[in-house]
């Protein structure tokens, strides 16, 4: 029977990405990750598995490119700007139809920046610093028990769409511990046998590219792949709604500053004011027809992220065009509390407008 557990984040990303198959893992240590490279370096040895901890970031996304085209459950960790260092290579993955989960917990930028928690690498990762129309998958966590949930799943999104599938969390959450239940995997596995680059013993052989020299050919692929996103977003997108059924304001906010949003909404509610709160928890496929009908009966959307405003275009292009919309945020890796949102948000219902904390 599954019990409950006190674990940090990055240990239950680790522990749920074993629980599901995880075979193969590659990664360079940074903070506030690197926790979930140490466990993995003992329990992948105790069970058989192949742990590598490479010569650098690009190293370790390039062996995840190779695991990922024998079939293999694959993952790296990283974080931030270490993870700019892997964009042309899941350029190649999503190319190449790769199955590759990636865990980001992401630290304060631009460039090195330092360890501080921050959402800063929400454009990193629903638009991708790599080249041509690709799409990833983006998982977002707000608490530890989805820090595992979403490790499964994201396992599973990537093997059933093969594709590269990103999990995105801030520091805090690697870092910080709460009670969760590492649960049975309840994805079914995918059948990869049709592709998969195991030897060619009693069949023919494949090949797996990313260069097609052909026009029309390569075209099509674009074509596919760009059908491949269309279906991934009639199918996979996900949010969480709280208090929005009858909300005359709406937060918005992705990853754990949900939970602080639900604090201030809280507060509103006990003083008589409509709030709700919504969160989505794939950034791609971002909720965007959701968000157009909760925003028809809001009269104000704040929008709040630990950044300048990086969800703030996703939230804008989805919701009605009389909506209107207010960003609260704050970068370089400093927590927004909920007496600032608060503060905030009263400043604008005043009539004083500001761009962020």
């Amino acid at each position: 029977m599954n019990k409950k557990e006190l674990l940090k984040g990055n240990i239950a990303i680790a522990r749920a990405a074993l629980d599901c198959g995880c075979s193969c893992y590659f990664g360079y240590p940074i903070t506030p990750q690197t926790e979930i490279g140490e466990y993995l370096s003992t329990e992948m040895q105790k069970r058989n598995l192949a742990y590598v901890c490479a010569e650098s970031e690009i190293g370790a996304i390039n062996m995840a490119l190779g695991a990922a085209s024998t079939g293999e459950k694959v993952m790296v960790s990283s974080s931030s700007c270490a993870v700019a260092l892997m964009q042309e290579t899941l350029s190649y993955a999503a190319s190449d139809e790769l199955p590759i989960v990636l865990v980001n917990v992401m630290r304060a930028g631009p460039g090195q920046g330092y360890i501080y928690p921050s959402q800063g690498d929400y454009n990193q990762a629903t638009i991708g610093g790599g080249n041509g129309d690709y799409k990833t998958i983006v998982l977002s966590p707000a608490n530890i028990q989805e820090c595992a949930d979403m490790t499964q799943k994201a396992f599973y999104l990537s093997q059933k769409y093969r594709i590269p599938t990103i999990l995105l969390l801030d520091g805090l959450l690697g870092q910080m511990a709460e009670p969760v239940i590492i649960k049975e995997n309840p994805y079914p596995e995918i059948d990869n046998s049709s592709w998969n680059l195991s030897g060619a013993k009693n069949r023919s052989s494949r090949k797996i590219h990313s260069l097609e020299p052909n026009p029309e050919k390569l075209y099509e692929h674009i074509k596919n792949l760009h059908n491949k996103h269309i279906q991934i977003e009639n199918n996979e997108v996900d949010w969480e709604e709280y208090l929005c059924d009858d909300a005359d304001y709406i937060i918005t906010a992705f990853g754990s500053l949900g939970r602080i949003a639900k604090s201030a909404c809280d507060y509103y509610r006990l003083n008589g004011h409509k709030f709700g709160v919504f969160r989505p928890k794939t950034l791609y496929p971002f909720p965007a027809k959701k968000l157009r009908t909760l925003s028809q009966q809001t009269k104000i959307i704040f929008d709040a992220e630990m950044n300048l405003g990086q969800m703030y275009k996703d939230v804008q292009n989805s919701i009605s065009p009389n909506a209107k919309l207010h960003f609260i945020g704050k970068p370089a890796g400093e927590w927004i509390k909920k007496e600032e949102i608060i503060e905030k948000i009263n400043k604008i219902l005043q009539g004083q407008y500001a761009t962020s904390i």
